[in-house]
């Protein structure tokens, strides 16, 4: 076994050996000796193999990929400008390219490394380069600073690089100038040939203020020709005797250090305001045209907002609009928007190169100043050889006065008897300016039989035009809404065991809102097939409609099939857990807190039911997951399932009402679960179909009246059910509603 071990070992060291030979003979020409076999003892072998197997030391990269170590700035002051150059040495540590910030704050003329053009990036301010390691590294800028002189003084500010190191050779004009830096040390001052020479130290990657005093008396400088831009946007405000102007100008300065600005007055125009930030003072001068003159301050500033208003009298229905204009602009761009007041139609013509727009499309703050109906809107860019023009022409209509009653809702319920006859209550909430009498045009064979204002009984008036109910009485001087109410009784015409039948509501000489109508019918007769102007509120959203300046119990509910919307039943997509949460009564239970946990991986997927108790969650993995649900008022619920997410199903479960703090935990097999989930959901149709077309306070409220108070005999059902209808704005029209019917 040994001499195997040592044939084996002796044709792997002479492998070895002959590669480790031709690696050294690449790197070093010495004589090697010659190849053959050597014998090792069993223990020298060992030691070997033992080495051979050790892990490789891993190498420790370097903390940070690269160092700058020194930065030499070498600056002279050349008339009002600092320039030089910033030499910065460092290391790059890690291997590739690596982005160096090199500085910020300074104006790169050029950029060099080793002789050769440099490219630089920037970012957020900061030029950086884009070096390759590992290697030293040296770069070289050419640099400019801006040098502020005031009388006596000179300074600038020198943004210093984070080196290891600083250094600042500095040459300014003048023999021994008291050249002074904050933060830094000044190590050498020289002066030669009336120049003042100056080596320090900074602090590295802080802003080194830099001044000294001079003797020379700074020259007045040479005013430079004012070049500005203009954006004007304009308001016209066509009224029944005026024209008004609203201008918002904004100027862009962009040479020189304009000190007033002067805006042409259109002729017939009269200024009546103008106001900026940087507005000094206004002034008319007088001439033709006359001249509008902004007098501003910070002469230096380059921005100037002005808000100018102007107005002139109009005798016709036609006028052109002015466009402002500011003299000596470079460039000349606006808007236009044009807004009438009152009832009015209003054409505009445009012409030159001014183009419309949409009035949307327009600046924000020149909407904010108009105050009635946008008719137009346009844009321009002034040519000197095509100026914009802008024609109005309106034709206007007389006001019409304010409706002197209106409803905002109406509530009508009908009780339909066996026989056919429909005994109808309208309740109303008006808004009363002055008109005295509700117009009715009852269905044939229909009558008024009570009606009240208020809350107190009034006496309606037969006319040879229609009914009329009161909405007045005597001592009665409403101010804000109040309820009026009547009954009529219609005859109607007995029903079969099967047929087709109408109802319909009377005429009303007064704007209604919304109309909301719930029909009473006996509970042998099975109804279909609704048809009408009105629609069934069952295809509406879920809803309540308390109406104000009614009594309590005055209320229509917008019950669908199942609260909150739709029953919910369509199959789930793939990776999708969902279901319906009820209470004991059956109903969907909102703002439940459902949260899933998937048991292999942890992930928590959290929801909260809808107003109808339907909860969904998506993109779940297939796996044993966990089912958690709480909602105050209730016990918790916990349910284990095996969720398949190719086949997914649903899961619904009732909440028990709490009456001590606990968790109810269900554990079940897949088929239970899916038995258990669709009978739950099948009794909640059942409940929410029971709700749907259960009577509301209305109907018990009117049958009380039958057995009491109207002065009829109506043998009115007791028991049925109820359907709810809706129509919103209706004014001097029938309502009706028709259906099928069989009996049961």
């Amino acid at each position: 076994m040994k001499t195997y071990l040592c044939a084996v070992f002796l044709v792997l060291f002479s492998a070895f050996t002959l590669a480790e030979n031709a690696t050294a003979q690449e790197k070093s020409s010495l004589p090697l000796p010659a190849p053959g076999n050597v014998t090792l003892s069993l223990d020298e072998y060992n030691r070997l193999v033992a080495l051979a197997s050790k892990p490789t030391k891993k190498v420790d990269l370097p903390p940070l990929p690269y160092a700058v170590k020194r930065a030499d700035l070498k600056l002279h002051v050349v008339n009002e400008s600092v320039l030089g150059t910033i030499q910065l040495e460092g290391e790059i540590f890690h291997k590739g390219t690596v982005k160096i910030p090199l500085t910020n704050g300074m104006t790169i003329l050029d950029a060099r490394q080793e002789g050769k053009a440099l490219p630089l990036e920037q970012e957020g301010g900061t030029h950086t380069a884009i070096l390759g390691g590992p290697a030293d590294f040296s770069v070289t800028l050419d640099t400019g600073l801006p040098l502020g002189i005031d009388a006596g003084r000179a300074s600038f500010t020198v943004p210093v690089p984070a080196a290891g190191s600083d250094k600042l050779t500095l040459t300014v004009p003048g023999d021994h100038t008291n050249i002074r830096i904050n933060p830094g040390l000044i190590t050498s001052r020289t002066s030669v040939n009336g120049q003042t020479t100056i080596e320090a130290t900074l602090v590295p990657g802080q802003t080194a203020n830099v001044w000294w005093t001079t003797r020379e008396v700074v020259a007045p400088k040479v005013p430079r020709e004012v070049r500005f831009l203009s954006d004007v946007k304009t308001l016209v405000s066509v009224s029944e005797s005026d024209l008004k102007i609203a201008a918002l100008a904004n100027i862009t300065v962009i040479q020189g250090e304009p000190t007033q600005f002067a805006m042409e007055i259109p002729a017939g125009y009269e200024v009546t305001n103008a106001t900026g930030p940087s507005l000094e003072s206004s002034e008319v001068q007088q001439g033709s045209p006359e001249v509008l003159i902004l007098n501003v301050t910070g002469t230096a500033q380059r921005n100037h907002e002005f808000l100018i208003s102007m107005e002139r009298s109009i005798q016709d229905s036609r006028a052109d609009v002015p466009f402002l204009t500011f003299r000596e602009t470079q460039r000349e761009t606006g808007e236009v928007l044009v807004e009438g007041a009152g009832t009015m139609e209003l054409t505009a013509k445009e012409g030159g190169n001014l183009k419309r727009m949409d009035v949307k499309e327009t600046n924000p703050y020149l909407r904010s100043l108009a105050h009635s109906s946008l008719h137009a809107a346009f844009r321009y860019h002034r040519q000197p050889a095509e100026a914009p023009t802008l024609a109005l022409e309106w034709v206007r209509f007389p006001d019409s006065s304010v409706l002197a009653a209106v409803a905002d809702r109406a509530i009508v319920t009908t009780l339909v008897t066996s026989q056919g006859k429909s005994l109808t209550e309208v309740k109303l909430v008006v808004k009363n300016q002055a008109q005295p009498f509700l117009k009715v045009a009852l269905p044939a064979g229909a009558s008024i039989l009570s009606a009240e204002v208020d809350g107190e009984k009034v006496k309606p008036v037969q006319g040879s035009d229609g009914d009329r109910v009161p909405l007045l009485r005597p001592g009665f001087h409403p101010t804000g809404p109040y309820a009026i109410s009547f009954v009529f009784l219609h005859s109607g015409a007995p029903f079969a065991k099967k047929g087709g039948s109408e109802l319909s509501l009377p005429k009303f000489d007064l704007p209604i809102g919304l109309l909301q109508w719930e029909v009473f019918l006996p509970e042998q007769y099975k109804v279909k097939d609704f048809g009408g102007d009105a629609i069934a509120t069952a295809l509406l959203p879920p809803t309540s409609a308390n109406i104000n300046g009614l009594e309590e119990d005055d209320e229509i509910s917008f019950a669908p099939l199942v609260a909150g919307g739709d029953f919910k039943s369509d199959a789930l997509l793939p990776g999708q857990l969902g279901g319906f949460i009820v209470d004991p009564s059956g109903s969907g239970v909102p703002n439940v807190q459902i949260s899933v946990v998937h048991s292999d991986t942890g992930t928590a997927f959290r929801t909260v039911t809808d107003q109808g108790g339907h909860w969904l969650v998506s993109n779940l993995p297939s796996g044993r997951v966990r089912v958690t649900a709480n909602a105050q008022g209730f016990n918790g619920y916990t349910q284990d399932i095996n969720y398949d997410g190719s086949r997914p199903s649903r899961l619904s479960f009732g909440l028990r009402i709490a009456a001590a703090t606990e968790t109810v935990t269900i554990t079940s097999g897949a088929d239970t679960i899916n038995r258990e989930s669709q009978r739950i959901e099948k009794e909640a149709r059942k409940a929410a179909e029971a709700r749907q077309y259960a009577a509301s306070s209305n109907v018990t409220s009117l049958q009380r009246r039958v057995a009491g108070v109207l002065p009829i005999s109506v043998d009115v059902p007791r028991a049925g059910n109820s359907y709810r209808f809706v129509r919103p704005l209706v004014l001097d029209e029938e309502t009706k509603v028709s259906f099928t019917y069989k009996s049961k």
